[in-house]
This record gives structure tokens, sequence and C-alpha cells, in this order.
């Protein structure tokens, strides 16, 4: 078994492999399609899957892989100790739309719970990667450097929200009792890495979300000193019936 240094120097060549072909896809031009449950899906996705797949089969192929695509398509992977999940497009809406705020995401789950993950900025030129109890980092034009969540700040919160049901009132609710400086929206595991690395404090998340949705941002934010919980306070768990995870809370230095 690579060591997990090892294992995310591949997770991160991959994801900057994956964000290349990306960006040449939108260049290009990409048209969106459909799914049969109406989310979007395009080329970018399962080109950026491919890319992945290939190179984790082929470097780890003792590790069960639970990738979005693939699982769309049908492909039942088993339940095991270890597994990549792999979100090879987080945020399909905002690639189409023309927008910055996608990523591609790799996370690796041992026992049920994120060790290690790196979520690739491609329109940003940016990569956050960390491993749990190791810390955290984010690569962009000025190198790689540590990051780390930040205390509350005395003005109050800075909340990240999804576009999709951001008006909810309950999402105000789940939040600790602190006052909110401002409430943006930040779409795809940007909001992870956007606490990890101190400019936002907390996001809360509502509406379904898949387990590759998460596992690679919470390993970075978990490495970085902050926290994701389910709303009773406890853990999310990983290896789930049908990868669907409860409603959650994404917290810094609260």
């Amino acid at each position: 078994m690579p060591v997990l240094n090892d294992l995310l120097t591949l997770a991160s060549d991959l994801a900057w492999s994956a964000a290349e072909i990306i960006l040449a896809l939108r260049a290009r031009g990409c048209a969106t399609e459909a799914r049969p449950d109406r989310s979007p899906i395009t080329e970018a996705d399962r080109q950026s899957e491919a890319v992945i797949l290939r190179g984790l089969r082929a470097a780890t192929p003792h590790i069960e892989i639970i990738a979005e695509e693939e699982i769309a398509s049908g492909h039942l992977p088993a339940h095991s100790r270890d597994m990549w999940l792999i979100d090879p497009l987080d945020g399909t809406r905002e690639f189409a739309a023309l927008r910055d705020s996608f990523t591609v995401n790799i996370g690796l789950v041992r026992d049920g719970r994120p060790i290690l993950g790196v979520v690739a900025v491609p329109a940003c030129a940016e990569m956050y990667g960390g491993i749990v109890g190791l810390g955290a980092w984010k690569q962009d034009g000025a190198g790689r450097h540590t990051i780390s969540v930040r205390p509350p700040p005395v003005g109050g919160l800075a909340v990240l929200r999804s576009r999709l049901g951001a008006e909810n009132p309950a999402l105000l609710a789940a939040l600790p009792d602190a006052p909110v400086a401002s409430l943006t929206v930040v779409e795809s595991a940007l909001k992870f890495c956007r606490i990890a690395e101190g400019s936002a404090d907390a996001y809360v998340r509502l509406g379904r979300t898949m387990e590759w949705d998460t596992a690679a941002g919470e390993a970075i934010l978990s490495a970085a000193g902050g926290s994701l919980l389910v709303l009773d306070g406890g853990a999310l768990g990983y290896g789930k019936p049908g990868w669907v995870n409860p409603p959650f809370i994404c917290r810094g230095g609260l």
C-alpha cells in the first residue's frame, strides 16, 4: 500500500490532468446534456473522469473507486475499507454557464472517513490538498503554502451558500449562535476550500449531496483544522446505501 503522501501526489497529478482537459473543452465549446434525473452532464465530465479512472486503476488497483459518472451509468462498486471517491466536474452548471466555481474532486476514504483529498479549481489555476492529521495546503501562482481555518471574526461570520435553496430560512437556523456578517454564493467543493484557507467560516447544506461531492473537501477541511458535522452533531459517514448524504454543516475555527 503506498504511503499517504504518495497517494496525495497521485491524486494531485490526476486532478491537474483532468483540469487541463476541462479547460480545453470549455475553450472549444462543450454542449450540455441532461441525465434521467435532469442533472446536467457534459463531455468534460466524461473525459475528466476517464483520465482519473485510468490513472487510479493503474497505480492503485487494490483500491475500490466510487466515481460519479460510473455510478450514473449503472456501475455498482463493492464497499471496502479503502475507497477513492471521485467527482470529475463538481459544479457542472457553473461550467456550462461559463462561471468559474467548478472543481475536480478526488478523495480517499478509509473505514468510512475521509483521510486525504485534493480539489482542483481549473478556472483559477488553483489546487487544494490535505491529509487528515498532517495538514492542508493551497497551490496557486505564488507556489504551495500551508492553509488553516481562522477563529471567528469579531465582526461576524462569513457564511457560504449554494445557489439552489439559498433562501431556505432553516439555513441560518442551523448556524452556530454567532452574528453573520455576509452570505455569499459559492458553488462546488470550493466552499470547503474557502473555509479551510480561512477566507470564510461556515457552510450549511440542507439539500441533497452525494459522497463524491464531499469526501475530498471534507478531508481538506479537516486537515486544515475545521470540521463537517451532520445536523445532530455527529460525523458524516461514508459508504452509505446509495451514497447519499444527510444535511450537514461545515465549520472553520468555530
